[in-house]
């Protein structure tokens, strides 16, 4: 009997890590439940064009921070966009698939960046390229389900009990995930001074 050939499955959590936290973690551990994942990448972006560099701390403190933070067999620090040099998350994507042809890729957000999504680079593009999981996160999830994309896409969001499904469907395919919100910020954790950015 022909042994079935499975594709492996990778979830790709791109940010700034400015700096990691355990809600990076969190969403990461229920993506790797939920969805069934093989592993999920950190992808550590050199800089995001939507944050401004002054409040950036570098590069490698911030992948530093990430390394710390992961603590996990299946969560895998990448540097792809600095050695790849992509700036924008379609760039990064499409070099992603054609560097790993043999990977189904789902992306990960949580519902604060589904909110401004049609705000980023070619955004119909992305999710056209990829099945897409969205993580509920505090005071986001009702906006985040009215905002643009949402309403946009609204035929191809999926229900919650198809997540392990969700790798392997032909995109524009997304999904909300209602999970327990976790309370890690970045932005709260340097604004207490816990991460400078000047260090």
């Amino acid at each position: 009997m022909p042994v079935k050939f499975v594709r492996k499955t990778v979830g790709l959590l791109g940010g700034s890590f400015n700096p990691a936290h355990d809600g990076h973690r969190y969403i990461s551990l229920q993506a790797l439940k939920l969805l069934g994942l093989d592993e999920v990448w950190w992808l550590v972006s050199p800089l995001n064009p939507l944050k401004q560099a002054k409040d950036m701390a570098s590069y490698e403190r911030r992948v530093e921070s990430a390394e710390k933070i992961a603590h996990h067999p299946q969560i895998k620090i990448s540097k792809f966009e600095l050695e790849n040099n992509t700036r924008y998350t379609i760039d990064t994507i499409t070099k992603l698939q054609e560097t790993y042809p043999d990977i189904s890729f789902v992306w990960l957000m949580g519902a604060d960046n589904l909110l401004e999504f049609h705000h980023w680079y070619r955004w119909r593009s992305i999710m056209h390229s990829v099945p897409i999981a969205v993580f509920a996160r505090k005071n986001y999830a009702l906006r985040a389900l009215h905002g643009k994309a949402a309403r946009l896409y609204h035929l191809y969001r999926h229900a919650p009990q198809d997540a392990k499904r969700l790798a392997y469907l032909k995109p524009p395919a997304w999904i909300f995930l209602p999970i327990r919100k976790h309370p890690a910020s970045a932005t709260e954790i340097r604004q207490k001074g816990l991460f400078k950015v000047g260090d």
